[in-house]
């Protein structure tokens, strides 16, 4: 999460019954930590599950309960709670709520402020796998889609009465994620975005290997922000320790050798490549089938190395390649090597940044290299920074193709 991604953002936080509203305190955090300002409104039910005192601690305002709260000076909070909100997100949303919903009802104020609502609403769904596969339930999902209304989740696991399926609700994190996404401008909307992240592991033997110590932070923070921005998108990830960005498809690999074949299997559908990944430049010729062991009387082990193969370039060469961006992260000259390191590889677009003052930081700062002309990007946290730069991408990209008419 970038700071303050949300700021500005007044969202109506309605929360009906079921045992996942312990998730909603964690949510509400989440939200107000981002810029957000969180007005929670509670059905009756919602209450017996967590109180509105604990939820006025954590979002910092009034909960409002009941539509003849007179605390509103014209009586009328159904009306004026939801006249500032940006959106009315309502979570857990109950399965008697959601039909509620799909059939125009407003008989308390939760449900009265989402028929009298001029604002987006975005449901996150909650309850038992039946109740969720429910042809009745299935209907009133179908209908909230049809009426504009974005349904976030469910997710699928194990659920609070002993069973398993879908219906789950997503955890806060990940609803989080989808709020923070509906957000963001669509700039890439259609789009088809692949790009790599993390390092490579290269192995000696069965338990030791050739890595570096890029953390992958940069390349997920770029994914995350291209799907914010609308696009499809496909992450092929080295070995790293880090939770997948909200709505993006995930393909996990060892090798460079196994990054390069995940890339050319799914190139053909992207319209944008971006290599953020740190692959290794050479693999050893041959991997020892046991451990390498030490011993006084063995000389040490000598390696030799064969060059792995150059994905980006690879990207680059392609008859009719996507719109290809590569990084570059150099201990020095970066002015220099990284316009090289541009045209050598024949991309349109190369960041590059230096890579020892960055590698495993929460921050980073750039330098956009293309044909005659390089520009610095301030130094910023690396989701902010991930956003910019798929803003920076997006403005080089020829116009989507229209129908042949």
């Amino acid at each position: 999460m970038a700071t303050a991604e949300l700021a500005g953002k007044h969202l109506v936080l309605g929360m009906t019954g079921g045992i996942a509203c312990y998730k909603i305190a964690e949510l509400t955090r989440l939200l107000t930590k981002a810029g957000a300002t969180v007005q929670v409104v509670m059905t009756e039910a919602a209450t017996q599950f967590i109180t509105p005192v604990t939820m006025q601690a954590l979002s910092g305002r009034p909960v409002y309960t009941s539509q003849w709260d007179a605390r509103v000076p014209n009586n009328m909070a159904h009306i004026d709670l939801s006249r500032e909100a940006d959106a009315i997100v309502i979570a857990p949303a109950s399965t008697d709520f959601l039909a509620r919903l799909a059939h125009g009802m407003a008989d308390d104020l939760l449900s009265t402020l989402c028929i009298a609502r001029d604002c987006p609403l975005l449901v996150v769904p909650a309850m038992n796998r039946q109740m969720w596969q429910n042809p009745a339930t299935q209907r009133n999902v179908a209908q909230l889609r049809a009426d504009g209304i974005e349904v976030l989740g469910p997710d699928s696991g194990p659920q609070a009465c002993g069973e398993v399926g879908d219906g789950r609700m997503l955890e806060a994190a990940a609803s989080y994620e989808a709020i923070a996404s509906f957000f963001s401008p669509k700039i890439l909307a259609g789009r088809r975005v692949l790009l790599t992240a993390g390092p490579t592991f290269e192995p000696l033997d069965p338990v030791r290997g050739i890595t570096n110590r890029s953390s992958g932070k940069m390349g997920f923070a770029l994914a995350r922000a291209a799907q914010q921005a609308g696009a499809d998108v496909h992450l092929v990830a080295g070995p790293v320790a880090l939770d997948t960005p909200w709505g993006v498809f995930r393909e996990d690999v060892q090798t460079a050798q196994q990054m390069h074949d995940a890339v050319m299997h799914a190139v053909a559908d992207a319209d944008i490549f971006i290599g953020v990944a740190a692959v290794a430049d050479w693999r050893v010729d041959h991997v020892s089938e046991q451990k390498i062991k030490k011993s006084a009387e063995r000389a040490l082990p000598s390696f030799s190395f064969v060059e792995n193969s150059d994905i980006l370039a690879a990207v680059a060469k392609l008859p009719k390649p996507p719109f290809t961006v590569g990084f570059a992260a150099e201990s020095d000259n970066l002015d220099v090597h990284g316009e090289q390191k541009r045209a050598r590889k024949n991309v349109p677009l190369l960041i590059g940044n230096l890579g020892p003052q960055t590698f495993g930081l929460d921050d980073n700062e750039v330098i956009l290299f293309e044909a005659g002309k390089a520009t610095k990007l301030p130094r910023a946290d690396k989701q902010t920074l991930a956003r910019a730069l798929i803003t920076e991408i997006a403005k080089r990209l020829p116009p989507v193709a229209g129908p042949v008419l």
